[in-house]
């Protein structure tokens, strides 16, 4: 039998009505900035990127609580954290967006302040559920749109890398590889083969320069 978030969320004495789901994945962020690397390596940026929102969303997001998940870069959904949330106003000032380096002018979107619970703090970065089919739909009612868990880990973790002679993705994918994978990647040179999935043409190049394979295979990126 599955075990259910909303399980979970009555454990912890957080009454279903007064939560709301959500998955932060923004198609707008630019490289290396995304909800999840956000959350990963600069968690103040985090925090201000997801306590300014759109007016449109204002009626869904005013509950008490919000449960906080994350798409991963492999697409899973990762929880990390409970935060009491108090509505604002209006933002008052010209702010710059963490995801995307545009500038939020004054009066144009929603704050709100946002306080991370102790409740289910042991679960931050270790929990997984299956959000379901509906991925756009990033808001969602606890209530009425139960999870289900679909891992536990005892800590925090990405995928290890697998090695030089295993590593197989395609070129648009690795700016979305983990960070310690671009950290290996970065460190070595060395001979490397690209195919194209259309036409099967393979090319041999070479990675010699600083930033190894990393930063020749960003090149193509640039330069098509």
């Amino acid at each position: 039998m599955s075990l259910m978030f909303s399980t979970v969320l009555r454990e912890a004495d957080l009454p279903l009505a007064e939560v709301k789901l959500l998955r932060h994945k923004d198609q707008r962020a630019a490289k290396g900035r995304s909800p999840y690397e956000l959350w990963r390596d600069d968690r103040p940026q985090f925090e201000w990127y997801q306590s300014t929102q759109s007016f449109g969303n204002r009626s869904k997001l005013k509950v008490p609580y919000w449960a906080v998940f994350l798409g991963t870069p492999s697409d899973e959904t990762l929880f990390v954290g409970i935060y009491c949330v108090k509505y604002k106003g209006l933002l008052e000032e010209d702010a710059v967006m963490p995801h995307t380096g545009d500038v939020e002018k004054a009066g144009t979107a929603d704050v709100y302040e946002l306080t991370l619970d102790e409740r289910l703090g042991d679960l931050i970065g270790k929990l997984y559920i299956d959000w379901g089919p509906g991925k756009r739909s990033w808001i969602q009612r606890a209530d009425t749109k139960d999870k289900v868990i679909t891992e536990l880990r005892d800590e925090f973790s990405e995928p290890e890398f697998p090695g030089y002679l295993e590593f197989v993705e395609p070129l648009s994918q690795i700016v979305k590889l983990p960070l310690g994978w671009t950290t290996s990647l970065q460190a070595s040179r060395g001979v490397y083969l690209l195919t194209c999935p259309r036409t099967r043409e393979q090319y041999v190049g070479s990675a010699t320069g600083e930033g190894g394979f990393w930063s020749r295979w960003q090149d193509y990126i640039h330069t098509g």
